[in-house]
């Protein structure tokens, strides 16, 4: 599903397909689940809850079949028992017209790697958990992480975790520990969580959340109110930056409580991905122009791959050059959404970095309507 390098970003590829559980291949059902897949499809587009409740999407899921490119049935293996799946994949462009007719933002393919630090109390017992525990916690964060596209990676806890953090560091959230043992997985975002039936019950500052395991429990979030005494879970978590940047303070969430450890764990990520979402979606509704200057071309290869490239962000609408001098190119880029948003793709891609470079006030292009910014092809 995902594709990723050394370095923070990875591609999402199948946003546009769902695959949802049936218990036949009879019509009735079938018709079910493929506006279950596309209202999966709109929320792994969208990023946000918030977008199943526009009254256009609504209508469009009730006439989901027309967005349909295919679907097959597939039968796998799910919590060591066989489970039969529609797989139905969505016309991409129908999906994207569909947000822009909606005004609604779109969240493009390349999206911010999360590392997940989950720690799970129970009584006096702690534990960090990585894809080979023992607990069902892992394979509920790889669901999430497939059915919103939202890059979700567990720590090994190998040898070399072990000696760069400690349970302690982790439970008490002392930043730089975190920072130093999360470098070698090259995150864009790190994530402490932490779900107990004990200590964190214990504590008397908190807003109790009873989550229960419908859906309309999980979306409501942290307006489902409950009294504290009902819960037997508590969870909260804290969003921590890879490294320390002005102006960026690290994000603590208020206190989860339920009575479902899976459905809390659900909430939290849920709301961690709306947190992501805000910071690197798309703006349908907003349009700007923006002015970038690339050096270090020095082949009409590099000059055709460098357009794609541009041409391929999901902030751009189009591309059109406007001065090439010797190894300089500098492009007009019309955005669908922000500049912000633009920034934050080219952040994520790593193929261009900013370049230190005198820009001479004088010249035609430096209008200060269009802010130019220079960068280096690695």
């Amino acid at each position: 599903m995902f594709t990723s390098s050394k370095a923070y970003s990875v591609e999402v590829d199948d946003l546009y397909q769902a695959k949802i559980p049936v218990v036949s291949q009879a019509s009735k059902q079938r018709s079910i689940a493929i506006n279950k897949a596309m209202q999966a499809v709109i929320l792994k587009v969208g990023g946000q809850k918030s977008v199943l409740s526009n009254e256009l999407i609504r209508n469009a899921v009730n006439q989901s079949s027309s967005y349909i490119s295919q679907y097959h049935y597939e039968e796998r293996e799910y919590q060591q028992q066989k489970q039969l799946f529609l797989m139905v994949s969505f016309n991409e462009n129908k999906i994207n017209e569909l947000f822009h007719q909606a005004n609604l933002a779109i969240w493009g393919s390349l999206r911010p790697q999360v590392l997940l630090w989950l720690i799970d109390e129970n009584g006096f017992s702690r534990a960090v958990i990585s894809n080979s525990s023992q607990s069902s916690l892992p394979l509920q964060a790889e669901d999430f992480s497939q059915e919103r596209g939202l890059p979700l990676l567990l720590p090994l806890m190998d040898l070399d975790d072990a000696s760069q953090i400690t349970l302690s560091d982790l439970w008490g959230r002392f930043v730089e520990p975190i920072r130093q043992a999360s470098a070698r997985y090259y995150p864009e975002a790190i994530v402490v969580m932490r779900i107990s039936d004990s200590s964190l019950l214990s504590e008397d500052t908190v807003i109790a959340t009873d989550v229960i395991s419908n859906d309309s429990a999980v979306d409501c979030g942290l307006l489902c109110p409950q009294e504290a005494d009902d819960a037997s879970y508590a969870l909260d978590w804290t969003f921590i930056t890879p490294k320390e940047e002005i102006n960026q303070r690290n994000i603590f969430s208020q206190q989860y409580r339920g009575s479902n450890k899976s459905a809390l764990l659900a909430l939290g990520l849920a709301d961690i991905t709306d947190l992501i979402y805000q910071k690197y979606a798309l703006l349908t509704s907003t349009n700007d122009n923006f002015i970038i200057e690339v050096s270090n071309i020095n082949s009409l290869k590099q000059d055709s791959e460098l357009v794609s490239f541009l041409a391929d962000l999901s902030a751009v609408k189009s591309v059109t050059l406007i001065e090439a001098q010797g190894e300089m190119r500098r492009y007009s880029l019309a955005l669908l959404g922000s500049q912000a948003a633009l920034l934050a793709s080219l952040k994520l891609n790593k193929q261009l970095k900013p370049a230190k470079k005198f820009i001479d006030p004088l010249s035609e292009y430096d209008a200060p309507q269009v802010p130019i910014f220079y960068w280096d092809q690695q």
